[in-house]
């Protein structure tokens, strides 16, 4: 089996107010009409991929206020302490009796004066199946936070913040009755790890499942997602051994590889100059002080980004990784079951050879409407993790029900039901994803990403607007998630919206509607790019002219 890629990345330069694209066109065909291995089909073809992923850049003007902004920020939240160090504490946090100090004055500052405030717009509770619509739980705060009350009133909402990407997440339908169904047969928990008495056939029928859905000779599963990368990794590499890891991956990645004890060099995001600049020194200069060549070398990229919306360019990384004789790890959490043609995910997306990527790692978080992880690759590989990985060795073997959800959505989407509802899933929310992304351009907000991602991210810059962006939404009846630093660069706060196949048309439009507004009030309408000018119709891949909207 042979595969042909061509892939001509360029990147724009940056100036402000200009946007930096990552130009892709990436061909790919088969030398023969055999399908990857036996078992690897589905509905549809890799298909061709143009895809522009767009970063505008920070305008100077905007940076410099933010930069004002966290520092005033600070400041008042230093001079607030230091007058209320001359008051006697009514700190709840401090003298509590029969307890040790739980935070030091400089370390939980950041919580106290900045996060606290405004922790009332995050972990909202929710009483609803986490669907389109959602209904939260109304509370409020009488002690800037500390504490919160329940008012015994709810809001629904549109929900933009669950990565439910294929609309799984749901309390009836077929894959609600099959878990049903298992829990009553299986019972709810297995009480024991998989290498004791916690494999049962459930859990063999899947990891054959996912192994044929995902185009590898075998596969291991894990009852949670940011264990299977963090408990995983450091199974696979340890001293002596070099990750090259994308600056953009996942916490539960970085915290993998820091358990691991190899070492670590990051490469620029999506970088494909930056990556091999990394290869290249690794392979001539081999290990510090020794000079020794590498025991292994390990690339780790995400499928999807979850931060930035942003798709991995998988055929360059693949060539690289073949050029300098790497491995190559890929995180697709995000996009296994939201990207590709057949749902299954970056590779999918590109027509890129299963066997090509090292080591397949996902999620049933998202797209299944399920829990926990997977690892995929080759039967060395996965026969390697079930004796040696702490994931398999001792936690908890994965509920039943929550299985069966996994093993009944995987069908839908593989069409092994027998109906089409899988491939319709896949369109719809490709559709969404364009029209939602192309539709808040026209409003001239700043967005990131990539134009086929379901992880559509607003830049909102100011450290005032994640609060007041977060509290306006709701107000309107759309549910999103606001991000600020550190879990963002301290000049990039923003709002996340996840899409969702379960989305209609018209709840779109409400949540486009509501961003306008809520875009006028805070001011939020940054982008000094030409604005796409003519009606973004629903459904259709082809953009809208650019053009300056006075």
């Amino acid at each position: 089996m042979a595969i042909t890629s061509t892939c001509n990345c360029k990147l724009a330069p940056g100036q402000n107010g200009k946007s930096k694209h990552a130009h892709c066109s990436t061909e790919s065909h088969f030398t023969d009409k055999q399908t990857f291995q036996e078992g690897y089909e589905g509905i549809g073809k890799p298909r061709n991929r143009n895809g522009i992923e767009s970063f505008e850049e920070v305008p100077m003007s905007v940076a410099l206020l933010t930069y004002m902004g966290w520092g005033i920020v600070i400041l008042i939240g230093y001079v607030k302490e230091f007058l209320l160090s001359f008051v006697p504490s009514q700190n709840p946090e401090k003298n509590r009796e029969g307890y040790a100090p739980l935070y030091s004055s400089f370390e939980s500052f950041y919580t106290r004066n900045v996060y606290r405030p405004i922790r009332d717009c995050w972990n909202r509770p929710i009483c609803s199946v986490p669907g389109a619509e959602l209904v939260l739980k109304d509370r409020v705060t009488h002690d800037n936070g500390w504490t919160f009350s329940f008012t015994n009133t709810f809001t629904k909402c549109l929900n933009m913040g669950s990565y439910n990407y294929l609309g799984f997440a749901e309390c009836e339908g077929p894959c609600a009755t099959a878990a049903q169904k298992t829990t009553h047969s299986l019972g709810l928990g297995v009480c024991s790890p998989r290498q004791e008495l916690g494999t049962m056939a459930i859990h063999k029928e899947l990891e054959t499942l996912v192994a044929r859905f995902v185009g590898a000779e075998d596969a291991i599963t894990f009852g949670m997602g940011f264990a299977t990368n963090a408990l995983n990794l450091p199974s696979l590499v340890s001293k002596g051994c070099l990750v090259i890891s994308d600056e953009n991956n996942h916490a539960s990645l970085i915290l993998g590889l820091r358990l691991s004890g190899a070492t670590i060099r990051v490469f620029k995001h999506n970088n494909m100059k930056s990556l091999e600049a990394k290869l290249r020194e690794a392979v001539v200069q081999g290990q510090p002080r020794t000079y020794r060549p590498w025991r292994k070398i390990l690339i780790v990229a995400e499928g999807v980004y979850s931060m930035e919306g942003s798709i991995v360019n998988l055929p360059e990384i693949i060539a690289l990784k073949k050029k300098y004789k790497a491995y190559l790890y890929l995180d697709e959490a995000h996009s296994i079951g939201a990207l590709g043609p057949r749902g299954r995910g970056a590779v999918d997306y590109f027509g890129c050879d299963p066997k090509d990527v090292d080591i397949l790692m996902g999620t049933f978080t998202k797209s299944f409407g399920s829990a926990g992880g997977y690892i995929a690759g080759s039967k060395k590989l996965i026969n390697h993790l079930r004796i040696n990985s702490h994931a398999n060795c001792y936690a908890t073997a994965m509920s039943p029900p929550v299985a069966q959800q996994i093993i009944s959505s995987m069908r839908i989407i593989m069409g092994e039901d027998g109906t089409d509802e899988g491939q319709r899933r896949l369109v719809q929310l490709s559709r969404n994803s364009r029209y939602f992304r192309q539709k808040l351009r026209q409003l001239g907000l700043i967005v990131y990403g990539n134009d086929d991602s379901p992880v559509v991210p607003v830049l909102l810059f100011m450290p005032a607007k994640i609060a007041a962006t977060s509290r306006e939404l709701i107000k309107r009846g759309v549910a999103s998630v606001s991000v600020g630093f550190p879990a963002t660069r301290i000049t990039e706060s923003r709002s996340r919206f996840c899409i969702s196949a379960s989305h209609t048309k018209e709840m779109l439009d409400k949540a486009i509607e509501a961003m306008d507004e809520v875009g006028d009030l805070l001011r939020l309408k940054y982008s000094r790019l030409p604005r796409p000018i003519g009606p973004v119709i629903y459904g259709e891949d082809k953009k809208p002219q650019q053009d300056q909207v006075d």
